[in-house]
């Protein structure tokens, strides 16, 4: 922890472990709160932008690692050594479970190297190297061993922060309709005004277009939209969960049978955590 001096009368200040600015006096006692003359000096407020300016980079790290995921992106092995420095990235990085060009999951990311290449912990429990070029970062629901992963990885004490092991994921079932153009398993919910099912779909992270909550997914170069019936109509409109679809860059509807099994995943994933913050005769929307 680097002690800075602000202001006049000795005082010195610090970001501590979780990023917040703390202060000291002369004498060196910590103090329980920076003191209200200190809150407008040039140090104090360079330490409380940077801690803004950190947040932010660890949440744009966190984005782009989950978009990495879901959409089904490859990633050059030069990037991830580059960035590894970096402890937002280290920290976001770290623990995800990655795989070859071939697809076969190679272990858990725990380092990376310029010369070495980078470092993981196999299925094995042995510490390999992985030289490729390229990595994935795959999606929980092309991971055949998931089960399996996840049992390894409560062993090896991981700590994912992009959700990948324990992501919730969805496969089609048996049975399912392939020419059907919609699904409705989670239509329905009902919510006793349109602002609170818009509040949810922010808080879970949706965009809203066209009365519909949207997530994208590029899935074997292709891109798709899965879309969910959230309503456009007055804010204070009682409204419900609606038909969940999938488009194509050219905005018409898929059949089912052509939704691959991770836009399949994550529309029914918005769909789900939608239908979950529904009102409920006698309780609050959650």
């Amino acid at each position: 922890m680097a002690w800075v001096q602000a202001g006049a009368g000795g005082y010195e200040v610090a970001l501590d472990a979780e990023g917040k600015v703390i202060c000291r006096n002369a004498a060196g006692r910590l103090l329980k709160a920076v003191p209200p003359k200190l809150g407008d000096d040039p140090v104090v407020t360079g330490l409380r932008q940077l801690t803004e300016w950190l947040t932010a980079h660890r949440a744009g790290c966190l984005a782009d690692v989950e978009r990495w995921m879901v959409r089904s992106l490859p990633v050059p092995a030069a990037v991830v050594t580059a960035v590894w420095a970096d402890e937002a990235w280290q920290e976001v990085l770290r623990d995800l479970v990655v795989t070859g060009a071939d697809g076969e999951v190679a272990g858990f990311l725990r380092g990376a190297d310029p010369e070495r290449g980078l470092g993981l912990v196999d299925l094995d429990g042995d510490t390999v190297r992985l030289t490729a070029a390229e990595i994935r970062i795959p999606h929980p629901v092309l991971l055949d061993d998931l089960d399996d992963l996840r049992e390894f990885a409560v062993e090896l004490g991981v700590d994912q922060q992009v959700q990948q092991l324990y992501r919730e994921v969805w496969h089609r079932p048996p049975g399912q309709d392939l020419t059907a153009t919609s699904v409705d398993t989670y239509a329905g919910g009902r919510y006793k005004e349109l602002r609170e099912l818009l509040g949810r779909c922010a808080r879970l992270g949706y965009r809203v277009r066209g009365g519909c909550a949207v997530v994208p997914v590029v899935e074997d170069g292709r891109q798709l939209e899965a879309r969910l019936w959230v309503g456009d109509y007055y804010e204070y409109d009682a409204c419900e969960t609606g038909s969940l679809s999938w488009t194509g860059t050219d905005g018409k509807t898929l059949p089912v049978g052509e939704v691959g099994p991770v836009a399949w995943s994550e529309g029914m994933r918005m769909a789900a955590g939608l239908y979950a913050g529904r009102t409920i005769e006698g309780e609050e929307t959650a």
